[in-house]
Parts: C-alpha cells; sequence; structure tokens
C-alpha cells in the first residue's frame, strides 16, 4: 500500500499539469475509470480460434487464396520495422508503455481487406508508434485511392512517449491520413457523422469492455453493407462475445495473434483479434 501511495505522490505533479491542460480529456478519463471500478469480476472469456481464419477471411471478400498481397507485406515489414528500431525504438510487447505494437497477424489482416476491399474511408481508434496505421496506408497509395481516419489520445501522464505517437508513418500519405487527437469516447461519433458510411473500422484503443462495446456499436451504425469489424485484444474481456450476441445478422472470426516476443499476459502468451462481418458478404475480387 505504502509503494502505491508513494507513486501517487510522485505522479501528482505530473497529474495536476494534465488536468490543467486537458479537463476534458481528464475528466472523460476519470468517468471511464469510474464505470469500470467495483464491478464483479468475469472469467477469461472462453473464445475458440478458428484456425483456418486468414483463409476464410480471403473467402469472405471474395479473394484467391493463396493470397499474393501477403508476399507483399512480408517484403514491406522488415522494412517498417528497420525504420522504427533505428529511431531507438524497441518493437513488441509493452514497447509504448504498457502496450504493444501491432502484431503481424493483425497487421496483415488489416492489409489484406484494405487491397482487397479498395476502400474509400477507413477508421481506427489507437494509433501508438503507428504499426497498423502505416500499411493501411501503404495499402491505400497502392489502391491509389481511400483515406484513413485515426483516432488516439497520446498518455495523458507519460509526455514522454507523445513524441512517438505515429513513427511508423512519420510525414508519409499527409493527403491520405488525418489523425485525430482525442478518445474515442469524445470524438469517434463525430467523426463518423462528418465521413459517414465507412468501409472498415479497426478497434485497437482503450480495450475496456465498456469502451469496445461502445466503439463496435456506433462503427457497426456507419459501416457500409459489405464493411468489416476488426477489433484487436478481444481476449481481455467479454466485449466481442456481448456484441457477437447483440447482432445475429453478422458473423465472426476469432483470430490468434502472435506478438514479435511472448506475451505472458495474453491469451496462451499470444492474445487474440477478431474480425465482424455481415452473413451475405459479397465477393469483392
Amino acid at each position: 500500500m505504502g509503494s502505491i501511495v508513494s507513486r501517487h505522490i510522485r505522479m501528482a505533479p505530473r497529474i495536476a499539469a494534465v488536468v490543467a491542460t486537458d479537463p476534458l480529456e481528464t475528466w472523460t478519463r476519470l468517468v471511464a475509470r469510474l464505470a469500470d471500478f467495483g464491478g464483479r469480476p468475469k472469467p477469461p472469456c472462453p473464445y475458440v480460434v478458428d484456425v483456418d481464419w486468414e483463409k476464410r477471411l480471403h473467402e469472405i471478400v471474395g479473394a484467391p487464396w493463396p493470397c499474393h498481397e501477403i508476399s507483399e507485406f512480408w517484403a514491406l515489414w522488415p522494412e517498417v520495422i528497420e525504420q522504427l528500431t533505428a529511431k531507438g525504438l524497441r518493437v513488441g510487447p509493452a514497447s509504448f508503455g504498457v502496450s504493444n505494437d501491432g502484431e503481424p497477424e493483425l497487421v496483415r489482416a488489416v492489409w489484406c481487406l484494405t487491397r482487397h476491399l479498395k476502400p474509400a474511408n477507413v477508421v481506427e481508434t489507437g494509433v501508438a508508434r503507428g504499426l497498423t496505421s502505416r500499411f493501411i496506408l501503404e495499402a491505400l497509395e497502392r489502391n491509389q485511392k481511400g483515406h484513413l481516419w485515426s483516432i488516439d489520445l497520446p498518455p495523458l501522464i507519460e509526455p514522454e512517449l507523445h513524441t512517438q505517437i505515429g513513427a511508423a508513418v512519420g510525414s508519409r500519405f499527409p493527403h491520405r491520413w488525418s489523425f485525430v487527437r482525442g478518445s474515442s469516447r469524445r470524438r469517434l461519433r463525430g467523426l463518423l457523422s462528418r465521413v459517414g458510411q465507412i468501409d472498415i473500422f479497426i478497434h485497437d484503443s482503450s480495450h475496456t469492455e465498456r469502451n469496445m462495446l461502445f466503439e463496435m456499436h456506433h462503427a457497426c451504425r456507419a459501416l457500409k453493407a459489405e464493411g468489416v469489424l476488426v477489433v484487436d485484444d478481444i481476449d481481455l474481456n467479454w466485449a466481442f462475445r456481448t456484441f457477437e450476441q447483440a447482432v445475429p445478422d453478422r458473423q465472426f472470426l476469432v483470430c490468434q495473434a502472435h506478438p514479435l516476443e511472448p506475451d505472458r499476459r495474453r491469451f496462451d502468451g499470444k492474445g487474440l483479434f477478431g474480425i465482424s462481418y455481415l452473413k451475405a458478404a459479397r465477393s469483392f475480387s
């Protein structure tokens, strides 16, 4: 207990500075913490991994399998990782505060969806170093169409991480990327209202059950009929299962991710992400 009190005392100047400079986001985060506080802990959700999720994903979008775009992904992946490490940034679990960089499976799924669906509008929540953002933008550029809107609130009491936001993107693709600073709780509804219908939505922000359900429900209303939801870190709570039960007209894939280094905090040391799409999906090849 003493160490917890000491830590809060040490953090007091930072917390006070955040309250003074960004009171709305501080209040939003405080309300979220209070809403999540005191609930009865649940056992882990018994998700069952779809071992052939990658093949099934390509069937959904009417793309051939094996997929040629995956070779493009693997050609680009080491280049992007090298650019981050050249900046002195460690890549992997808990490398951005307590958060992870995007695992190859998640990023590859989003890459293939972007290349095959050729979306006009993509929205993601959570940026951090921008590994997923970079691959979306690279795919949009190769498609020669589309725009990405990314909502992210940099860690309020860790300003040393702010310069790392979007490091994998840098100054590339300014004509295709709009960064929206703030929490999804404050920014998502307004952004979706301005953008209109979207083709792909990626959740990778705060992984509380309350926030994940908030994002999925609002994004689902904005999706085109053939639109796809991608939700990272579903193994952390029951939100993805609850959403699945609430929208029976959609189908769901549970996909296993393999972090760049073992992450003992996660499902089977690896982690899960989910994909949601309409049962009557079309062919987009």
